[in-house]
């Protein structure tokens, strides 16, 4: 008996289509929101269709974000110097996690356990690479998240 491979998140979750209804929930109360919706207020149109690329390469589904919009360095330079604060952070995870529900992601425990690990893990980057004294690696790989943990990142020396 063959084992079947394991999907990748992108796959389980249900591909571009499912991470484009995402943002676009998340984004709209995002823009209703008294904490976050200031900080988005003037966002491009396209913001959470790049936010959906963003996570399906993440999530281990094609490299659009790197192909079409210049991949880490690109997300990273839209975080610099945004002085963004805690509680920015943990309303931003505390949404999308919400989000998920209302866009039909999956509910099951290792799916979510697996998404909001990323969750976490980027919003806290992202909430450090936007401080004023920050000095985010100006190049690195679009993290591809899996099941498990992602590895440490060890830039070249």
């Amino acid at each position: 008996m063959l084992d079947k491979p394991i999907p990748t998140l992108y796959d389980w979750c249900g591909g571009a289509p499912a991470l484009e209804r995402l943002t676009s929930v998340f984004y709209r109360r995002v823009l209703d929101d008294a904490i976050l919706g200031p900080i988005f207020a003037g966002m491009d149109a396209d913001h959470s269709q790049h936010v959906a690329l963003w996570l399906g390469e993440v999530f281990g589904g094609p490299k659009m974000y790197t192909q079409e919009h210049g991949g880490y360095p690109h997300m990273v330079s839209k975080h610099i110097n945004l002085r963004l604060k805690e509680a920015q952070r943990a309303r931003w995870a505390q949404l999308i996690a919400a989000s998920a529900d209302e866009a039909g992601l999956p509910a099951d425990p290792e799916f979510r356990s697996a998404f909001v690990a990323y969750i976490e893990w980027g919003t806290r980057l992202a909430l450090a690479n936007s401080q004023e004294d920050a000095t985010p690696a100006p190049q690195a790989p679009v993290p591809r998240w899996g099941w498990g943990e992602a590895p440490p990142y060890n830039p070249p020396e």
